[in-house]
């Protein structure tokens, strides 16, 4: 227990050094808020797929990939399309507009694509941004007091407690340039625990006393953990559970949280390498996930136990795999990978909401001619404020429902953001009729459509398992983008759109 406790706290101690070196280098709010966009393709590839995939990719993917086997790969599938796309079509003009806009928030941007007259959008997107990080920043803190409790033994609250306790300190001290740091940090911790773990489970079989056909024990164990469509094989019931595995991947074409990483990158020529490390960390992490929860199951189920041992959603498979493969002082660095894993999305959630109400809000409605270093003071906080709130509805939640999975507890977080805001970027960039009215009718439509399709709608008779298996986000983001095409339809705006193509055939000749 001594070595966990050492390494987890060598761990923090980085952390602390990180944000003290950050706060050094913060000049003005465009360094609190996109590290003055000087930030190199390393640091933006890691920490912007350190953020997409959080505490869900340590525990929520390896629980699923105990749960359902090789089914969970289609969810590696719509990961790696989602991050392909993002980088490959969507990096290069985000950047190119938001320096053409002098836009540090993705607010800014939209403010400017627009040609917004009122504040209706900056404040729409600054509620929704609000709302759902509160949630979604609520799922990781929950994450951090399960990890506790599972590897030390302590109190879930304590947990909690300590986890939000760090992630404050280091982001109000060095805003996102401490962000960005940590979560290079953080990134590499991930991707090297997720990577050597199959490797070593599978190497540990004979030692612990099991056949290395490992795929043959899992078929004994139930024949559909090896079924690509899952237990029953193919049927609607499974193709719905399919495709809402590969659109999980949507949200990376234009979460705020992802799409800031864009804006403070130093340079356009950066983002082709940026993009070969993005995708090679998700393919390599997302599908260790998955095989490192598949030999979990084997393992730990193996005598012919069910699958309820491992947790809700099977989601201590991880911590259980590790206490049983490695010594202590190596299970102390997996405990730090998943405190990584979870920290590396708090911060920056923490970050984006903070600038949506300080600067998006607060100066550019209200006081826009308050100095930086009143702002920075304000925003942290507003940080402390927003996290605050976000470990009050942690612990509530885990009061009032024990058993919660942390993997749809995430997600329903990460899909409300993504359904808000994926239409409104994609539209914005490529479709030049889009309207700012079209633009507000997309936000607030995919807004109510995420606890529609989540909660209302699969209660409905017949057409509600199928939509409960499909998930809340496709048709949330499918809803949002209609609205906003026929609104923008509805009352064209000539000259929004003769200046949007203007502006599109300036970034096509490179100027």
């Amino acid at each position: 227990m001594a070595e966990k406790y050492l390494v987890i706290s060598l761990y923090f101690a980085v952390l602390f050094i990180l944000a003290m070196i950050a706060s050094s280098r913060i000049r003005g709010l465009k360094d609190f808020y996109v590290g003055g966009k000087k930030m190199g393709y390393w640091v933006v590839a890691f920490s912007a797929m350190a953020t997409g995939e959080s505490a869900w990719l340590l525990l929520g993917l390896t629980g699923m990939g105990a749960l359902i086997g090789v089914k969970a790969f289609w969810i590696v599938i719509g990961e790696v399309i989602g991050v392909s796309l993002l980088w490959m079509t969507m990096a290069k003009k985000i950047k190119w507009l938001t320096d053409k806009y002098e836009a540090i928030t993705v607010p800014d941007y939209l403010v400017s694509r627009f040609q917004s007259k009122s504040h209706l959008l900056r404040s729409l997107s600054a509620f929704v941004l609000s709302a759902f990080v509160i949630i979604y920043s609520s799922a990781q803190i929950d994450a951090i007091g399960k990890a506790f409790e599972t590897f030390f033994g302590g109190n879930y609250f304590i947990g909690a407690i300590i986890g939000f306790g760090f992630v404050v300190v280091y982001i109000c001290a060095g805003g996102f340039v401490a962000v960005a740091w940590s979560d290079l940090f953080q990134g590499l911790m991930m991707l090297l625990g997720l990577v050597l773990l199959p490797i070593v489970a599978f190497f540990a079989l004979s030692h612990l006393g099991f056949s290395q056909d490992w795929t043959g024990g899992l078929r004994q164990i139930d024949p559909g953990l090896l079924n690509i469509w899952g237990k029953g094989g193919f049927s609607l019931f499974n193709l719905m559970s399919v495709i809402g595995f590969v659109l999980i991947g949507l949200p990376f074409l234009g979460s705020p949280q992802i799409i800031v990483r864009f804006i403070s990158i130093k340079g356009e020529s950066e983002i082709p390498k940026g993009t070969v490390v993005g995708v090679l960390f998700t393919l390599m992490t997302d599908s260790a996930a998955v095989l490192a929860g598949m030999l979990g199951r084997y393992i730990l189920t193996g005598s012919g136990q069910d699958v309820s041992i491992l947790g809700n959603g099977a989601e201590n498979v991880l911590p259980l795999l590790v206490e049983l493969i490695f010594p202590a002082a190596l299970v102390g660095l997996y405990i730090a990978a998943i405190f990584a894993a979870i920290m590396s999305t708090i911060d920056s959630l923490l970050v984006l909401a903070s600038s949506a109400i300080t600067r998006d809000c607060y100066q550019q409605i209200f006081h826009p001619d308050l100095e930086d270093g009143k702002l920075i003071r304000l925003s942290r906080s507003i940080t402390f404020l927003l996290a605050a709130i976000a470990l009050a509805v942690a612990l509530t939640v885990a009061v009032l429902s024990p058993t919660r999975t942390i993997f749809w507890f995430v997600l329903f977080g990460w899909f409300g953001i993504a359904a808000t805001f994926c239409p409104v970027i994609l539209l914005s960039l490529f479709w030049k009729k889009y309207t700012e009215k079209g633009a507000i009718a997309s936000m607030i439509t995919g807004f109510l459509c995420i606890p529609l399709f989540k909660f209302v709608v699969p209660k409905f008779p017949v057409i509600g398992e199928y939509v409960k298996e499909l998930s809340e986000l496709p048709l949330s983001i499918l809803f949002a983008t209609l609205v906003g095409i026929l609104v923008s339809l509805a009352k064209r705006d000539p000259d929004l759109e003769g200046s949007y193509s203007k502006t599109l055939e300036q970034y096509k000749k490179g100027e």
